[in-house]
């Protein structure tokens, strides 16, 4: 299989570093994934760092494990939390601090997650399904507020948007009618 020249991949750190090992001892597994996705070269886009729901955020042990991925990793880094207590002012300037954006995710699993958050260099939005999470399409409404957003992002940033509403083949459409959108966005204004 082939993909265009400018394709690039959004690569998922591993559930062992994120659910089993909750981020704490990441060093070697770390190096392992980083390892095995260079092979992607330039096709590599940003890792992902979802983490568990019940994943708390604790200021030590996640300045620990974004102390040894940003010493392992200089590329884009998205973090995806799903604990309440990641949308702290503690934790967002951690991930300032090491230049990694937070995911804007639909359904939001707490507030302020719908919003793209962290480092501003990446926007990128998650987006599951709402309200059957993996099966339900996007309306027209929400593909154009989600246009307009992406639009009037900072043009300096790398923008990304995964459709996860894979279960009824929503995705697909749901991804060529924003693009159609953003496209026809850019030309207007060009």
């Amino acid at each position: 299989m082939s993909t265009p020249a400018d394709f690039r991949f959004a690569v998922k750190i591993p559930r062992s570093i994120t659910h089993d090992q909750r981020l704490r001892r990441a060093r070697v597994p770390l190096e392992r994934f980083l390892q095995q996705t260079a092979g992607l070269g330039n096709k590599r886009g940003p890792l992902l760092l979802q983490l568990p729901p019940s994943l708390e955020f604790e200021a030590r042990v996640a300045g620990r494990m974004l102390d040894v991925l940003r010493t392992e990793y200089d590329g884009l880094v998205v973090c995806e939390p799903r604990h309440e207590t990641w949308f702290s002012v503690a934790a967002e300037a951690l991930l300032v601090r090491f230049k990694i954006a937070r995911v804007a995710a639909d359904p939001p699993p707490a507030a302020g997650a719908d919003s793209p958050g962290g480092w501003s260099g990446v926007v990128y939005y998650r987006l599951h399904g709402s309200p059957r999470k993996y099966w339900s399409p996007y309306d027209s409404r929400r593909i154009n507020a989600l246009a307009h957003a992406i639009a009037g992002a900072d043009p300096s940033a790398d923008v990304w948007c995964v459709f996860d509403n894979t279960a009824s083949g929503a995705a697909l459409e749901n991804a060529l009618e924003l693009k159609r959108l953003v496209d026809g966005a850019g030309q207007a204004q060009a």
